[in-house]
């Protein structure tokens, strides 16, 4: 089958012919993807800051497509049913309490130290888990686009609005124009948000931003003093929220890299008991064949304390709880009332994605999805694996 693969060089991505998925353990699925997209974490990779220790591995990890094969165990999915596949698959235990974050996390598109599963930037993915980890769709929508981004980021956004302690009638800064950023926006905006603020640099993004009915902040802006500035002048006594969807890889207002810039003005503008919710990742993993430049990422940076504990502030971030909070979104989406595929800006055939991957990272688009040929017959060719024998794989 034809994938994405990181190799291990930076800003170069190679689409190659790879083994095709196959069940491995009787709870996974085999799903046929139609729809992929790329993500600012992608572009971590693409960067060579963040990932596995041994390259290479098939990159991505949000995709919708059809179930064309399950191991013995798997009861919820049969074949042809479509589906949209989880960023973060369920992890096979019963949870009772919270789990620290590990150095490592299981995920797709990262390699074999974040669980070694092949990502979704392929035409087949192996789903473990996949009575837990899948999540049903209609057969033929026509708003496939807006059931993909269920998968990371519609739901990373929604994420960063709890994390930041948002209540209806507050007001929201949200640092970063991307599809997450722009999606974080989004959902302020549909959960009663009184005001919401974008903060980026690039014309494009902070256009749709204003689109949705944010008010774009351009924190690059000549004599306006950067990002906390412009939103105090506008909002003299803070913002209750502030959402960080950019990250560790975040520039200041002369466009320089500094990794504590963000956090910094979030400080800065949120109101007194105000709250930062953070989604923009902050992973730091040694320098490896996998992450050859990943020393550029600092493992601690400098933070005003004094400012947040005066101010009373609380702050909270990390992964997106994704399989908790599809039952909400899913809804939204279902009922016509979120519409989060409004971010795409292209959509490319799978051996055009180094491109897309180039024109992504300069920010000449906010959000590309990858489209695989499918017709809907094609799953009645598949012949689920039969119940009597066992896979040995």
């Amino acid at each position: 089958m034809r994938a994405v693969v990181w190799e291990g060089k930076p800003y170069e991505m190679a689409v190659k012919s790879v083994p095709k998925a196959r069940i491995q353990m009787p709870e996974d699925a085999i799903v046929r993807v139609t729809t992929a997209a790329i993500c600012g974490s992608d572009l971590h990779t693409y960067h060579g800051l963040l990932g596995s220790r041994e390259p290479p591995w098939v990159q991505g990890h949000e995709a919708i497509g059809v179930v064309v094969e399950v191991g013995l165990a798997t009861e919820t999915f049969k074949v042809g049913d479509r589906v949209i596949v989880m960023c973060i698959p369920d992890s096979g235990h019963f949870v009772t309490e919270p789990e620290p974050l590990p150095g490592m996390y299981t995920g797709f598109g990262f390699g074999k130290d974040f669980g070694n599963l092949p990502g979704c930037q392929a035409e087949y993915v192996r789903v473990p888990f996949a009575d837990d980890s899948l999540v049903k769709i209609p057969n033929n929508p026509s708003n496939d686009l807006d059931y993909l981004f269920l998968s990371d980021v519609f739901a990373t956004g929604w994420q960063c609005v709890d994390f930041s302690g948002f209540k209806a009638g507050d007001k929201v800064a949200v640092f970063g124009a991307g599809a997450v950023g722009l999606l974080c926006a989004y959902s302020a905006i549909l959960r009663g948000a009184s005001k919401v603020y974008v903060i980026d640099h690039v014309r494009s993004r902070l256009d749709k931003a204003a689109s949705i009915g944010a008010t774009p902040i351009d924190f690059t802006a000549h004599g306006k003093g950067g990002a906390a500035a412009q939103v105090l002048e506008l909002e003299p006594e803070g913002v209750q929220r502030v959402c960080d969807c950019i990250g560790y890889e975040c520039l200041n207002a002369d466009l320089e890299l500094q990794e504590n810039y963000v956090i910094t003005e979030a400080v800065n503008m949120a109101a007194i008991g105000g709250g930062i919710g953070i989604v923009g990742v902050y992973i730091q993993v040694p320098v490896s064949k996998g992450t050859p430049r990943a020393d550029l990422v600092a493992p601690a940076i400098t933070f005003p304390i004094a400012s947040f504990f005066s101010k009373n502030l609380s702050m909270k971030g990390g992964l997106v709880d994704v399989l908790g909070l599809n039952p909400t979104i899913l809804q939204l989406v279902n009922s016509g009332r979120a519409k989060p595929g409004f971010v795409v800006t292209s959509e490319v055939g799978i051996e055009e994605a180094p491109h897309a991957y180039r024109r992504f990272d300069k920010k000449l688009e906010e959000k590309v999805v990858i489209r695989f040929p499918w017709e809907s017959s094609e799953s009645t060719l598949v012949v689920q694996r039969p119940r009597t024998a066992r896979s040995t794989a």
